[in-house]
């Protein structure tokens, strides 16, 4: 799922993937709330979950990352 973010970041936010680590926070690359938003709700569609991120204290790639695969899996 890791891979799938930093690709999606690369591609459709325009953020170079060499830019990306797993500890690399939202906020340093300039991604805002609206960009997280938009972001799960076109990977909800790829996958066919939902993802409920209103408790959720989620601020890296690998955090993202993780909280999706625990609810795909």
């Amino acid at each position: 799922m890791y891979e799938k973010l930093v690709a999606y970041a690369s591609q459709q936010l325009e953020i170079d993937a060499d830019d990306i680590t797993p500890d690399t926070t939202f906020a340093s690359l300039g991604i805002d709330s609206l960009d997280i938003v938009e972001m799960i709700m076109d990977l909800e569609t790829e996958l066919g979950v939902e993802l409920e991120m209103e408790d959720q204290k989620i601020t890296t790639f690998q955090e993202l990352a993780d909280f999706i695969d625990s609810k795909v899996n």
